[in-house]
């Protein structure tokens, strides 16, 4: 009798890894994409892209770069970031082994005490008023993965923790360029505060000599006053430049993990800006740019799933089987005649179910369409940051050097109209003194924040070329 059972599970067991062959799920394919005239105009010959400089190589600053490690391994974002890698690899892990069976192992031992109700059953049965009970058994289970289900939730499990992996290479291209631009941005403070430090001695060696003019009856009262406010602005720039010196060392502090605290550095003109821009295919975004690659592989994720909800339409055929040992008397719980075994098949197809199952598939397909729009968008999205930051990079680099040439003439612009001033030149008034002081100050100031900005360009078109992660 029990070889005739373990024939018909055998032949059970054949016809549920035959129908295997049934596979229902549909195979993954990229999205067509229209992206080879996304650099509007750029034409490049040569694949190699500033993307795959190590910022080691970009950033030629010591303290910038000692800055830049500190953060990739103490910045809280990105140790989050790899925390959650970890959950999604478990979830990998764990994917990976749903086509195998599942084996439970147990063991039990208890006495029972019966109700007098139940003794005259007992009696019949010879087992008394109270009976022990001894049982060891092992039981297995296994799915068929007939429509693909089991195979479609692994590869959704994997693009999951590819997408996770991919989300915090993208933390870390954006703390690297984040970093960077902080640092160049306190850089460009420090060369404005020591500007406008220099221009308050000046202000003041200046309100000196207005007084002495006025004394000599060269000029008027009111322009003492101007000039004297004149000082005042500057020194309200001068505390202004300070406070935002430390606020940005306050960011720069919380980006690398640490308390807030000053910030070692080098000098604004130490930097330099000079590098060969090989922005090579906008193709390569797809394999360069770290939200880019998440995206996808949150559309892989997502057409999985709708995998995997279409698979419930269909029958679930599953085996299962159990065996062990039990006996009433621990003298006999190791016995041959205390074997024991069963093995069911189960075929179950889903009816009436309130709509779940439909509902599940509808919902998945539309999460797969709002996912394959977002990696549109992002490639979109990825394309139009190369051109800005490509076309900010090339126009910085002029002004910055039309704005060399203005401060240039302005200052000589001071130094001619001081001189006339001083000369009692008639035609010279003090307000043409004050006017000229103010532009050149201005001007020098503008002068530090294009040469921040031709320094932030040249981070951005790094990060929107997926720089910073390899």
């Amino acid at each position: 009798m029990k070889r005739n059972n373990y024939i018909r599970a055998f032949v059970v067991l054949s016809l549920f890894i035959g129908l295997q062959s049934c596979f229902v799920a549909k195979s993954y394919r990229q999205p067509e994409l229209q992206i080879e005239d996304q650099y509007r105009g750029v034409v490049t010959s040569d694949s190699v892209t500033l993307a795959s400089m190590p910022w080691q190589e970009l950033f030629t600053d010591p303290y910038l770069n000692e800055l830049i490690e500190v953060a990739l391994s103490e910045n809280l974002d990105l140790l989050m970031a790899i925390e959650r890698v970890k959950v999604a690899q478990a979830y990998y892990k764990q994917g990976k082994m749903e086509r195998l069976p599942g084996l439970n192992l147990g063991a039990s031992a208890g006495t029972y005490e019966l109700s007098d109700n139940s003794l005259s059953g007992v009696a019949a049965q010879g087992n008394g008023p109270s009976y022990e009970n001894y049982q060891l058994n092992a039981s297995i289970s296994w799915e068929a993965d007939i429509w693909g289900k089991l195979r479609s939730s692994k590869r959704a499990a994997q693009a999951a923790y590819l997408q996770s992996d991919a989300s915090r290479r993208a933390v870390q291209s954006a703390l690297v360029a984040n970093v960077a631009s902080a640092y160049y941005q306190l850089l460009a403070l420090d060369a404005q505060v020591k500007v406008a430090s220099e221009t308050v001695v000046n202000r003041k060696e200046g309100l000196e000599t207005m007084k002495s003019l006025k004394n000599a009856g060269r000029v008027t009262e009111a322009a003492v006053k101007q000039t004297e406010a004149q000082l005042y602005s500057t020194e309200i720039l001068l505390v202004n430049l300070k406070q935002n010196v430390h606020l940005l060392e306050n960011t720069i502090s919380l980006m690398i993990g640490k308390q807030s605290g000053t910030i070692t550095r080098g000098t604004l003109s130490d930097q330099n800006a000079t590098v060969d821009i090989e922005v090579g295919f906008p193709l390569q975004l797809l394999s360069n740019r770290p939200d880019v690659m998440a995206a996808e592989y949150g559309l892989q994720r997502s057409f999985e799933l709708t995998n995997v909800a279409r698979s419930n339409f269909y029958p679930s055929l599953s085996l299962s089987a159990n065996g062990g040992l039990e006996s009433i008397d621990f003298d006999d719980w190791f016995n041959s005649n205390a074997l024991f075994s069963n093995a069911i098949a189960n075929l179950t197809q889903p009816l009436l179910n309130k709509r779940r199952v439909r509902t599940q598939y509808e919902v998945a397909k539309a999460q797969q369409a709002e996912a394959k729009y977002n990696f549109r968008k992002t490639v979109l999205n990825a394309g139009n940051e190369v051109v800005n930051a490509l076309e900010a990079y090339k126009s910085e680099e002029q002004r910055y050097q039309l704005q060399l040439q203005e401060i240039k003439a302005l200052k000589e612009a001071v130094r001619y109209s001081e001189e006339l001033l001083n000369n009692a030149y008639q035609n010279t008034t003090y307000l043409e003194v004050l006017s000229a002081r103010s532009n050149a100050l201005a001007s020098e100031i503008n002068t530090i924040n294009s040469k921040y900005r031709q320094l932030n360009s040249l981070v951005e078109l790094y990060k929107a070329l997926g720089g910073g992660w390899k």
